[in-house]
């Protein structure tokens, strides 16, 4: 009799896991999703919100820079708020629909550190494939609300995100390029091979500027492997290998968005290169640059202009006394 129960009550168990299993393989994510993790990530990405927030409020410096981390973070924060409503009901759309917007500005973040020519080369390239993939988005969305066909929004998604890889992949390239040869001119040249600017031979010695560095190099990767893995999946459509493992997201998504965000808290330009946010690098630092060289210039003149004034006078008050 006790056998009988204890089968019954294995069969009854493993009933149970099976159709938890398919309850789960026909929600929207074919998984039950984590609580533990995407809480953990909505945390983190609070937490780097307000870093960012707080950094630009104390220092009012790196604007467009400040205005890219934040857009992408705020959107990752609706993102991983809209898996824990999933979380709540695997059959959510409203929170299928505030992951499936975000974007990721964060590429944008990194070409405005970059000089002024990346600058006005690569945030054009980012800003078309961020408005593909939002399009896309928006199409398959709408697409499948109706019980359409969502493959038209999915290719201008792919479209988008292949866009951002290959501009990364450029962008890269010409790191790498640039490195090399500075680093070439360098062992030919020494320190002269670079501006001599006190200033900047301050900045370039400083653990704050090679850690801004090191951050920036491993910011830039993170978001090129995230930008690789999300085609790799939109390609198999959304019932695809891929994307039916939630460990590849957290892995390839989360880790690699939370990284960039929290490294770039840490070495935020403005603290470890705060010389090169008054002015320099990024949209107009031509601009700006010669707008400060003619201040510089004008102060010059006032100052020898004055002391020629004073010297004048005290010459006269002399001839005054001596008469």
């Amino acid at each position: 009799m006790r056998s009988t129960v204890t089968s019954d009550n294995a069969r009854l168990s493993h009933q149970g896991r099976v159709d938890h299993c398919h309850i789960w393989s026909s929600s929207i994510h074919f998984y039950r999703v984590s609580i533990g993790a995407n809480a953990a990530f909505l945390a983190l990405f609070s937490i780097s919100l307000l870093a960012y927030i707080l950094t630009y409020t104390l220092t009012r410096r790196a604007t467009a820079f400040t205005v890219s981390m934040l857009s992408g973070v705020i959107l990752e924060v609706q993102g991983y708020a809209g898996r824990i409503m999933i979380w709540k009901n695997q059959w959510d759309n409203n929170g299928f629909l505030m992951q499936v917007v975000c974007l990721t500005f964060m590429a944008g973040g990194i070409y405005l550190i970059a000089p002024e020519s990346y600058t006005r080369i690569f945030i054009p390239c980012d800003l078309g494939s961020l408005l593909l993939q939002a399009a896309g988005g928006g199409i398959a969305s709408a697409a499948s609300h109706s019980g359409k066909n969502p493959n038209t929004g999915d290719n201008i998604m792919i479209a988008g995100l292949s866009i951002q890889v290959v501009t990364l992949l450029i962008f890269m390239i010409l790191c790498v390029d640039f490195a090399l040869r500075s680093y070439k001119r360098y062992r030919s040249m020494g320190e002269d091979a670079f501006d001599q600017n006190p200033i900047f031979v301050q900045t370039r010695g400083s653990l704050r500027f090679k850690g801004f560095v090191g951050t920036l190099t491993l910011a830039t990767i993170c978001i090129f492997w995230r930008s690789v893995y999300r085609v790799a999946e939109l390609s198999e459509g959304w019932t695809g290998n891929l994307i039916r493992h939630q460990w590849l997201f957290v892995g390839f998504e989360g880790i690699m968005v939370i990284v960039t965000c929290l490294a770039l808290n840490v070495f935020n330009p403005v603290f470890a290169v705060k010389e090169a946010m008054t002015g320099f690098g990024g949209l107009r630092s031509k601009r700006k640059l010669r707008k400060q060289e003619h201040r510089e210039e004008q102060e010059k003149s006032t100052g020898i202009t004055g002391e020629n004034s004073r010297i004048k006078s005290a010459s006269a008050m002399e001839h005054a006394a001596a008469a």
